[in-house]
């Protein structure tokens, strides 16, 4: 339905509307918020200009399935805009908006901080947070050991000298900088100090030192060796695990999911999902591409560059990603969203009444 004319229907109850639906997650200090037990609430419609136009978003790689799906929705409901989706290690784009001013009308990266670490203000002047994830080991049937690897002894089967695995770049992709720190987190969690050096150090220049019960990784020139591979973005390999290239590989769980691969579930305490294990995820920080990061809950974030060349359209791109359409793809696609989307700085009028502000 045209957004105007709902505007027009809606007119009438919309700030009761507001009333009655904000407010419905719970907030962290991460931004996440538990999924909300009421209906969605309606934002504002965003003007869109009726002209033909490029949308161009830029996105992390593991959104790729979820945003093909969002991409036909929008392009149905404007069929006079052409989406562009753009996908790549969240570091990665992040930096080509920043550094090599490349223009983007949305940014959707799989850690929500690259935001107000890396873009802040002079290159985002809001954003908003709107889904989460889990870290797993992602394989094939075909994979050596399929049939023994467990929650219990995946990283000796890691260890082994026949098995081939791999994690995306540290320096370019969220999760390529959240392996190690679910490796060195299952050392506490498992109460085995040999976890990392068994199969991050060996196999790699990637080094951990420990200082106060803080624990500090150091991935800036990862150069694997061994059994190891590291590439680009982690959507990459999965191919490579498809076609038996390599075993295992370090994905999100909503990729695995996409894709039809099996995966080990990880304890909470090491898998980078739970609030509840804050804490203790912070114990782990890393050193990579775009500064020292400290391990915490995955929670994804999306904003419209200063840069972008259409902001209405990204903007409304944005409140369909953010509203039902949205968290009804995100939650198909495997990857659950966070209800209400947590706001952070000078977050749009038009996207108020699906957003908490958070401070």
């Amino acid at each position: 339905m045209n957004r105007t004319h709902v505007v027009l229907v809606l007119a009438a109850i919309l700030c009761t509307a507001v009333f009655f639906c904000g407010c419905t997650g719970t907030e962290t200090e991460q931004g996440q918020q538990t999924p909300a037990a009421t209906a969605t609430p309606t934002a504002t419609a965003t003007s869109v200009p009726a002209e033909e136009t490029t949308l161009v978003v830029y996105h992390a790689g593991s959104l790729t399935s979820p945003f093909e799906a969002l991409k036909a929705e929008f392009e149905a409901e404007y069929p006079h805009v052409d989406v562009q989706l753009r996908p790549g290690g969240s570091t990665a784009i992040v930096k080509e908006i920043v550094e090599l001013d490349k223009h983007a009308d949305v940014l959707a990266s799989a850690d929500y901080a690259l935001i107000p670490s890396l873009m802040v203000p002079d290159d985002a002047e809001w954003y908003v947070t709107f889904a989460k994830n889990t870290m797993v080991l992602a394989y094939t049937d075909q994979s050596l050991y399929a049939d023994e690897i467990n929650a219990d002894n995946w990283y000796e089967i890691l260890a082994r000298d026949d098995v081939r695995w791999a994690f995306s770049d540290p320096n370019l992709d969220p999760c390529g900088y959240r392996t190690p720190m679910v490796i060195q987190l299952a050392e506490l969690h498992y109460g085995d100090d040999q976890i990392f050096e068994n199969t991050i150090g060996a196999n790699s220049n990637i080094t951990v030192t420990e200082e106060d019960g803080v624990y500090m990784i150091n991935s800036n020139n990862p150069e694997p060796t061994g059994q190891l591979s590291i590439r680009p973005k982690s959507v990459e390999l999965v191919q490579m695990v498809q076609a038996g290239g390599i075993d295992y590989a370090w994905e999100y769980r909503s990729v695995a999911v996409q894709n039809d691969l099996n995966f080990v579930e990880l304890p909470e305490a090491i898998d980078l999902s739970s609030i509840e294990y804050a804490d203790t995820y912070a114990l782990v920080k890393e050193d990579c591409g775009g500064g020292i990061k400290t391990a915490s809950p995955i929670v994804y974030g999306v904003t419209v560059p200063t840069n972008a060349d259409n902001p209405e359209i990204g903007l409304a791109f944005v409140e369909m990603l953010i509203g039902e359409t949205g968290q009804t793809i995100m939650d198909n696609e495997g990857q659950p969203p966070i209800v209400p989307s947590g706001g952070f700085l000078d977050v749009p009028e038009d996207l108020g009444p699906l957003v908490e502000q958070q401070s």
